[in-house]
């Protein structure tokens, strides 16, 4: 019987039509919690014939283990920096993905890290939940400059609802959205160091790549605004922590709110956990039951196409499909 691996949480734990759909299958289903190291990865695979998988480790060892028997892996959502995406596609393994259905989620989980930090969201409800009535003064968003990192569709979201805040949107990206920008009054900047040095609010939506990992530093840092408020909706590791907490500290950066960490979950005394005005949730920015769905549906589509020899909805490398 074909065996699948599924560990995304967010498939598991929202209902939907993906359910049905992949029990309707007839394969058998083995479900485990992820994010899962490559240590658990290798215990698991080896007897599986593809995987719908979320943020798990897989490297080249942990192919190695699974083949021959690995037939496709498709990944929930559009991350791949956890897969060693080049070894996959050497050894012939279609790789799947879901771009395109996450992006206004995720927008808006970046809105609401924003305006939690202006107006001290967070701060407030706990004071009055605590029997106190303790009015702390916040800061209109209007009219400041948000500088974006990353136009992919998120980053194109987040400008979006920029705009109808009143914000001035300034942005970098390597392929650059033209008509999108003429359209939306998006100022193009030729590298991120200058929308570093612009923005009041950063907000990064941008790929892990050995070029961006760590790109805000405290090299980096240094040459913002002070007090400028960063948002995280990416990857955890384009920050590196432990500058983040010292700049917070000091009150360089007035604020941090990122759906994402270095290391997820965190341990308890991860320095970002009780730094000063940040404001940390534990990876849901694509976590509503619409984008869920979306996801979920998406990708138990690219696993079944594979073994019915029907196209992929997305596929993210070049091995080779079956055809019917």
């Amino acid at each position: 019987m074909t065996r699948i691996l599924l560990t995304t949480t967010s498939y598991q734990d929202i209902p939907g039509d993906h359910h049905k759909m992949l029990e309707e299958s007839g394969f058998e289903i083995i479900r485990e919690r992820g994010p899962l190291t490559e240590a658990r990865m290798l215990e698991l695979v080896g007897d599986i014939d593809g995987m719908i998988c979320g943020d798990d480790a897989i490297t080249a060892a942990v192919v190695d283990k699974a083949l021959p028997r690995l037939k496709v892996i498709s990944k929930y959502g559009i991350g791949l920096d956890k897969i060693d995406t080049d070894y996959v596609e050497k050894v012939g393994v279609p790789l799947t993905f879901c771009p395109g259905v996450n992006h206004t989620t995720v927008a808006e989980h970046t809105f609401a890290l924003m305006l939690a930090l202006f107006r001290h969201l967070v701060e407030e409800a706990n004071y009055t939940r605590d029997g106190k009535w303790t009015r702390l003064s916040g800061h209109e968003i209007m009219g400041k400059t948000i500088g974006i990192v990353g136009l992919g569709r998120i980053g194109r979201e987040v400008a979006i609802r920029a705009k109808a805040f009143g914000l001035r949107v300034v942005g970098y990206d390597i392929y650059w959205p033209e008509a999108f920008a003429e359209e939306m009054g998006v100022e193009r900047f030729d590298s991120i160091a200058e929308v570093f040095k612009e923005a009041e609010i950063l907000s990064l939506h941008t790929n892990l790549t050995a070029e961006t990992e760590n790109m805000v530093c405290a090299e980096s840092i240094e040459t913002m605004k002070d007090g400028v408020v960063i948002l995280n909706c990416a990857r955890g590791e384009l920050v590196n922590p432990k500058d983040m907490a010292a700049a917070l500290e000091s009150g360089k950066v007035g604020g941090y709110g990122t759906d994402v960490l270095d290391v997820e979950p965190p341990p308890a005394d991860h320095v970002l956990l009780k730094a000063k005005n940040c404001i940390v949730t534990p990876h849901i920015g694509s976590r509503t039951h619409e984008s869920v769905q979306r996801q979920a549906g998406m990708a138990t589509r690219n696993l079944l196409n594979y073994f019915n020899g029907k196209p992929a909805e997305a596929q993210a490398n070049k091995a080779p499909w079956p055809s019917a």
